[in-house]
């Protein structure tokens, strides 16, 4: 479990600060890092919309590690904002604005080697190269970064739920979802479900991640999975 941790903060936080002009990662002559395994990058973002297509946001739910480490952080956070909370009705803004960043650096910067994990070897070793040889642009980012991970400690869960761009353009996606959780006419809005929910959400509404968490806390049997009827 450490780690597969361990590859997610260093695949996930501390990404390739060495941008290149005109050179590619499968051509770079500085490191060798994951980005060379272009069949597994492509096929992981050809997964994620499908899976939201199908299961909505499933992914995070389920799969994604930097919601798991988010979620072992949010254990000991102060607030857990599970009520229904004001703040909570920022949540598809932040998302949003975090999607909308990360587009801009994606197509706005031309160097998809910005997107890339660094990989020299040893861990540790990887990580001083980095800061040693990074822009101030990288060092921007990979500080904000960690900042509003490190911010789970205040507000569990704060970067899945108000910041992640990768959870952002999946809450898009899975409005048309084929299979979800989701409350029946029966529910009568006495938010069992939300007491218990990591994400401070109830059943298909926003930063509902299908976890199933909620299936059997309904005291009026009103959540269900499956093919929600229009």
């Amino acid at each position: 479990m450490l780690a597969v941790l361990g590859q997610w903060s260093f695949y996930g936080i501390f990404r390739c600060p060495f941008l290149v002009p005109f050179v590619d990662c499968q051509n770079c002559p500085v490191i060798t890092c994951w980005g060379r395994i272009t069949t597994l990058f492509w096929g992981f973002w050809l997964f994620l919309p499908l899976s939201a297509i199908l299961f909505g946001r499933a992914f995070c739910g389920w799969l994604c590690p930097g919601g798991l480490v988010n979620q072992m952080i949010g254990k000991i956070a102060i607030f857990k904002l599970r009520t229904r909370n004001p703040l909570l009705k920022i949540a598809p803004l932040g998302l949003g604005v975090g999607l909308a960043v990360a587009l801009f650096l994606w197509l706005g910067y031309h160097n998809p080697r910005s997107m890339v994990p660094i990989r020299v070897g040893e861990f540790w070793s990887a990580i001083r190269l980095s800061f040693e040889h990074a822009s101030p642009f990288w060092l921007t980012r990979t500080f904000v970064v960690l900042g509003l991970v490190a911010a789970g400690l205040i507000v569990a869960n704060l970067w899945c739920r108000f910041a992640c761009p990768t959870g952002g353009l999946m809450e898009l996606v899975k409005r048309i979802a084929l299979f979800r959780v989701f409350k029946t006419s029966a529910c009568n809005d006495c938010n069992a479900c939300l007491r218990v929910c990591e994400m401070g959400t109830r059943p298909d509404e926003v930063n509902c991640t299908n976890c199933g968490d909620c299936l059997k806390i309904c005291p009026v049997d009103a959540i269900q999975f499956g093919r929600k009827k229009k």
